[in-house]
């Protein structure tokens, strides 16, 4: 656009410097000034055509936004429950606004309610990013997903070049070496002049040789080949990763025939607690041997509101406490915002911190405050244990209250997919119900830690996971839950 204003007032100041010039003397010299103006009008109508086509795509963009924000706003957490909504915002607020050049923009809508899909250049976007991260087994899933949707003949800016290129390095750090030397030869026939590919081509073939060379007797070529497509994903810190994964997909639950009949529903006193003899809370057995149950009607939907909206104001990335130093740090397995309210913050926290008093039969003085957290697009809390280990006596010691003696988790929404709360080592699955809470005790009844209760927070994949929690301590609980020798409560 500089470039055609600039033209403009080259042309405009050559006029004005003839004009200057006593060119009115001459009706010979003022016939070129004709001309010249004429040459003028059309380059300021050219001027014209171009802002215009300009202001018609901002306009466009702007008609997009104003239709997307009036539906996102109507309902901010529906839509932003669906996951490829939550990315598209981050990636339109970081990269589309600032450059207006993704002009092209997928039907943004949430979960069943909002349809939407990842384009093109939203799954490149994707495996770019596992490819920066050394995440070469996830890099490898998205790249094939671009091709796939190249080769239905989708449009995007990304060309199939890109993708093999990733792809093809990504496949050969997972030791694909066959297939990483094929896609590289499809990069080179698309791209003769592609540099890296030239020289990854002879690398790989060179490396091939050798392994060809040093083959044993009774092996084959194929038998040294990765069978197309199919990687082992990469041993990580995580060594229940496969177990967790499993049982946040609804897969793997040892909920058996056997242990179901030990598993009942009673109404809930709280050991005859006063305030609960005439209204008692439906209790209902999730799981046997460590005991976890779930209490209905915990939190009415006021409740539940009132408690978000104090909390979001506060509301900052969650965190964890380093087991050596006991400071609080964030942590790449836990995704999430979280908040602590006061009971000075407001009538409805210690409302609801007394009915989890009577609801356990412990007592709250010694407990940590109420902790909010919120999970979005991929929020999660991978397997950890919420008591501290042999090794971490430190963690709790700045309280003075012992260790965390029990968990106490309200759910305050549904999840229409994902986020469940699970328990790796007893095969156990947990899905949130709004209004509901689950219970367990994080130790024995000697003191010791029950390391069956290592449990994670499964990533949220449609929906918005609110919950709230707390963390009964040891100090106080003495008379109130005695010490033995079973785990029996």
């Amino acid at each position: 656009m500089k470039l055609w204003v600039s033209t403009l007032l080259m042309a405009w100041s050559g006029v004005l410097s003839c004009v200057q010039a006593e060119f009115f003397t001459s009706i010979g010299h003022m016939t070129d000034l004709i001309y010249a103006e004429k040459e003028l009008v059309q380059s300021l109508k050219e001027y014209i055509l171009v802002e215009e086509a300009k202001l018609s795509k901002i306009k466009s963009w702007a008609n997009k936004m104003e239709a997307l924000t009036s539906k996102s706003a109507a309902d901010a957490e529906g839509y932003l429950a669906h996951p490829v909504n939550a990315y598209k915002l981050v990636k339109r607020l970081n990269t589309d606004w600032p450059a207006l050049e993704d002009l092209v923009l997928q039907d943004s809508a949430a979960g069943t309610k909002y349809q939407a899909m990842l384009s093109v250049d939203d799954c490149f976007g994707m495996g770019r990013s596992a490819y920066n991260e050394g995440d070469y087994y996830h890099t490898v899933m998205w790249m094939e997903q671009v091709l796939k949707q190249l080769d239905a003949g989708e449009e995007a800016t990304t060309t199939k070049s890109q993708v093999l290129d990733y792809l093809s390095y990504a496949v050969f750090q997972l030791g694909d070496l066959h297939r990483a030397l094929e896609l590289t030869r499809r990069l080179v026939s698309l791209d003769p002049s592609h540099e890296r590919a030239g020289g990854n081509l002879r690398y790989f073939e060179q490396l091939l040789e050798e392994e060809r060379e040093k083959m044993v007797s009774n092996q084959t070529e194929a038998e040294l080949a990765t069978p197309e497509g199919i990687y082992e994903r990469p041993v990580d810190y995580l060594p229940e990763r496969d177990v967790y994964e499993s049982l946040c997909r609804g897969e793997g639950v040892k909920l058996t025939p056997r242990r179901q009949k030990r598993l009942f529903c009673r109404y809930h006193h709280g050991n005859r607690a006063p305030q609960l003899l005439i209204a008692p809370f439906k209790e209902e057995d999730e799981w046997d041997s460590p005991h976890i149950v779930r209490y209905y009607d915990v939190m009415s939907d006021e409740e539940i509101e009132r408690i978000k909206e104090i909390a979001k104001p506060k509301l900052a990335r969650a965190t964890v406490r380093d087991p050596k130093t006991g400071v609080l740090t964030v942590a790449s397995y836990r995704v999430s915002k979280s908040s602590w309210l006061e009971e000075d913050d407001d009538p409805v926290v210690a409302r609801v911190n007394r009915r989890m008093q009577h609801i356990t039969g412990l007592t709250v003085k010694t407990a940590e405050l109420l902790q909010v957290a919120n999970y979005g697009v991929g929020g999660q809390y991978e397997p950890h244990f919420d008591f501290s280990r042999n090794d971490e006596r430190g963690a709790f010691k700045h309280l003075g209250t012992g260790n965390r003696v029990a968990t106490f988790l309200n759910y305050m929404s549904d999840v229409e997919a994902g986020g469940a709360t699970v328990f790796p080592d007893l095969g156990a699955a947990i899905w949130p119900k709004k209004g509901t809470a689950v219970f367990w005790y994080n130790l024995l009844r000697s003191g010791e830690g029950d390391y069956r209760t290592r449990h994670a927070a499964c990533p949220v994949l449609v929906g918005c996971k609110w919950v709230s929690n707390k963390w009964f301590h040891e100090r106080g609980q003495e008379f109130l839950r005695p010490c033995g020798s079973t785990e029996v409560d």
